[in-house]
């Protein structure tokens, strides 16, 4: 035991008590008839731990949304949570964080990551009607970019990936929730994450025909007193549909298709749509030759979303011939923008491989849309 600590106490936070908790979770394998000593079963326990880089392989998919905590925020900016889909080692993704600002002017800086993550405890786990619901809590002392939520389920067990988070406003309380992809490595589902404050979450399966695909991104309110949301349903066009539960999407009206020689083989969201004074900013990914990503936006309806206002002719962003190499080439994508003030800042990974962020000026950019 001593040399297991000397080879990686430096490596971890609470050490001992990590090889403890995995030791209590293989009570039911040791034998009645022998009382192990307190190092014995941290022997055990670290014998059946491994470590794993989460974000050895690619770091990318980012969406963005307000801190719960605005303390310490710009003047006339904001604090901001980042989420980004991390991938490590045998193609396993896994959902991690980070925290910055926003400052009026639309700039951007990030927080410094610590250099360790711990994943959650598992509060509770409940069958419901969609499949099996998970309950999950970090430590209050874990840092945001500590906490990393890895697959858990066995239709996770894969990867959760492109997680969508929007803030919600129901009632004038708020709540963070985001679409992912579960994925078994033989079948995908979308689901749903629920938190308030980023240190307690809850995970449910999303039922109903539309779920079976990727790509839902929930609009930040109710309209007409229904939840809704835009997706992709067919692999191939966008959707907007409706639902009374949050839990269950069923067959919508199709509102966008391939028009474009950019988006001419799929398109799909990069994330949740944004609230704009007078109308919904969408922003769009669209793929064309040779599986090339590229980001536009389209603008709709305030009042019904079904109706397109105008759209991108050419994409707003696109694989530079410098950035064109990475994990999976030639491609920039997002999966949620936010509003500044006047700014719209996205974030997006760069061939799979990275993330960065562009900042729009939302009047220039409505005016190229609409002209």
């Amino acid at each position: 035991m001593a040399e297991v600590l000397e080879n990686f106490d430096g490596r971890h936070r609470n050490l001992i008590e990590i090889f403890e908790s995995r030791a209590a979770e293989m009570e039911a394998v040791f034998d009645p008839h022998i009382v192990l000593t307190p190092t014995q079963r941290r022997l055990i326990g670290a014998y059946f731990l491994s470590e794993y880089s989460f974000e050895a392989s690619a770091l990318f998919n980012p969406s963005v949304v307000r801190h719960p905590d605005q303390t310490g925020a710009p003047e006339n900016g904001c604090r901001f949570v980042l989420s980004l889909r991390a991938v490590g080692e045998g193609h396993v993704s896994s959902l991690t964080f980070r925290s910055g600002t926003i400052a009026a002017d639309g700039s951007v800086a990030v927080d410094p990551a610590a250099r360790l993550a711990l994943v959650p405890r598992v509060q509770a786990r409940t069958v419901g009607p969609r499949g099996e619901e998970v309950s999950l809590i970090f430590g209050r002392d874990q840092e945001l970019s500590e906490r990393v939520i890895f697959p858990i389920t066995d239709a996770q067990s894969n990867g959760i990936e492109d997680a969508r988070f929007v803030e919600f406003i129901d009632g004038g309380q708020s709540r963070y929730i985001a679409t992912y992809t579960a994925y078994s490595g033989r079948a995908i589902r979308s689901e749903l994450l629920e938190t308030t404050d980023f240190l307690s979450f809850r995970m449910t399966p999303l039922g109903g025909s539309a779920a079976r695909n990727k790509g839902m991104a929930l609009f930040p309110r109710k309209i007409d007193g229904r939840y809704a949301m835009i997706a992709r349903q067919d692999n191939e066009n966008l959707y907007l549909i409706y639902s009374d539960d949050l839990y269950t999407w069923d067959e919508g009206l199709p509102i966008l298709r391939p028009e474009y020689p950019w988006e001419f083989v799929q398109i799909g969201n990069c994330g949740s749509p944004i609230e704009l004074d007078d109308s919904w900013l969408l922003l769009t990914h669209g793929v064309g030759p040779v599986r090339r990503y590229a980001i536009g936006a389209v603008l709709l309806d305030k009042q019904d979303p079904s109706k397109v206002l105008a759209r991108s002719r050419e994409p707003l962003l696109h694989p530079e011939p410098t950035e064109r190499e990475g994990y999976v080439p030639n491609v920039v994508y997002s999966c949620g923008a936010i509003r500044s003030g006047d700014h719209i800042v996205l974030p997006y990974a760069v061939s799979d491989t990275f993330s960065t962020f562009a900042t729009m000026k939302i009047a220039a950019l409505t005016r190229a849309l609409l002209s």
